[in-house]
């Protein structure tokens, strides 16, 4: 499984939890260490989306995929 692949096998595993809270994640692309995704429904506007981008989704995609540098959202 490529590091692509891995990504979007966690960003499927993240999204029944935000989804549970309104919101949705979709996978864009990864390029050059960046994961680029956007957040959708109540995470677009949520006050807490950079919290929920860099402290849950980011950290979750770096453990498994180690060669990621960031996570950005593409709004």
């Amino acid at each position: 499984m490529n590091s692509e692949e891995k990504i979007k096998e966690i960003i499927n595993k993240l999204r029944p939890y935000l989804m549970g809270d309104g919101g949705d994640i979709k996978f864009i692309k990864y390029e050059n260490g960046v994961v680029y995704i956007k957040m959708l429904g109540a995470c677009a506007g949520c006050s807490l989306i950079d919290l929920t981008l860099k402290d849950g989704i980011e950290i979750a995609i770096k453990e498994e995929v180690p060669e990621v540098k960031e996570v950005i959202n593409i709004s």
